[in-house]
């Protein structure tokens, strides 16, 4: 399944001549981000390019999903228009704690660059001043990466089409019911029954957390564990999360599909609700506790931007508890940390 669609290629030498380039460098990495031309007119797609090079003495190792010539796993740059954000419309992937396999190795003095179509993963139908800034590299398990930010990188779009965003509930038809479940992608009987008793316990757990989080806040070993330090603030925005989660499960129409083959356990697209892809890791997750079912759907249902917009800043139990540490306000966007803290395994009070 390819879900990033760019070239890439490997040279020990690159000019970063083209107009607008802009690097960030830290810990040995030089990232430079250009476009060809400052101004684009009319529909065309948006295309960057991006180059990383290893400038310290020592091989790096790089992940994968956080270069762009990978599997997309979600939004590597940061895109503004005229101050406000642009909407990433591209996958968020769950998967699992990574491996070595997920990295590649990139020896001293060797660049990788990639050209990347923009317009596939963000909303750049606006007319208007774009802020261009890759932001991959940070997002590594919860750790701050290998690199700085980018510098932005500015680009101005004319005579664009007005978009035409169709009616969600009304493209489903009769499936757009509330509270229903709908299926995609040739799923089995015995994965239909499987979804389905994962929703009631993804359901389940979403009013657990709903419940939790409706008394008196407090700085629980629960809410620390997962969210960090305590605020009230940060209290009711967990707790308008789940609650929203909560909706989504017993009043919104979802829709699974089981066509997905990679060996993530599930993804959806933020601005699609409520269809969720399920992959070859979700069918051997128990169903219900750590890393199960019911958590991936409600990891993946707090992606959806109008019920939680959560990103995916660290993977795995280990992760999340570090991110909490570090910084409660990733942790409160992070959908593992939702899961997480929905699940409940171990238990905590």
């Amino acid at each position: 399944m390819n879900l990033f669609s760019s070239k890439w290629r490997q040279a020990t030498v690159v000019c970063a001549a083209a107009l607008g380039a802009q690097a960030a460098a830290a810990a040995g990495l030089d990232v430079r981000v250009s476009l060809a031309k400052p101004v684009l007119i009319g529909d065309v797609d948006v295309v960057v390019n991006v180059t990383v090079t290893n400038t310290s003495r020592a091989v790096q190792q790089v992940a994968k999903s956080q270069l762009p010539g990978q599997v997309q796993e979600g939004a590597l740059f940061r895109i503004s228009r005229d101050g406000l954000p642009v909407d990433y419309t591209g996958p968020l992937v769950k998967r699992g704690p990574r491996t070595a396999a997920d990295f590649l190795s990139l020896a001293p003095g060797v660049s990788l660059s990639y050209e990347v179509e923009l317009t596939a993963y963000y909303d750049l139908s606006q007319n208007g001043r774009y802020a261009l800034e890759y932001v991959g590299l940070n997002k590594h398990d919860g750790a701050e990466g290998l690199v700085a930010a980018t510098a932005p990188t500015y680009f101005w779009l004319e005579g664009r089409t007005a978009k035409f965003t169709p009616d969600l509930q009304a493209s489903q038809g009769l499936n757009a019911l509330a509270g229903s479940i709908s299926y995609t992608g040739n799923c089995s009987s015995s994965q239909k029954t499987a979804l389905q008793n994962a929703v009631t316990a993804a359901t389940n757990y979403s009013q657990g957390a709903t419940s939790y989080l409706s008394g008196a806040g407090s700085g629980t070993q629960r809410y620390k564990t997962w969210f960090g330090t305590y605020s009230a603030s940060g209290w009711n925005t967990a707790k308008s999360h789940y609650t929203s989660t909560l909706d989504a499960f017993k009043n919104k129409p979802l829709t699974l599909d089981c066509s997905c083959k990679q060996s993530y356990y599930a993804y959806v697209y933020p601005t699609q609700p409520y269809k969720i892809y399920v992959c070859n890791a979700f069918w051997s997750a128990p169903a219900t506790g750590t890393d199960s079912k019911a958590g991936t759907l409600v990891h993946e249902m707090t992606h959806f931007n109008v019920v939680a917009s959560t990103d995916d800043w660290a993977y795995g139990q280990s992760a999340a508890k570090s991110l909490a540490i570090s910084n409660p306000a990733k942790a409160l966007d992070n959908a593992d940390s939702h899961e997480y803290f929905a699940e409940n395994s171990p238990p905590l009070p």
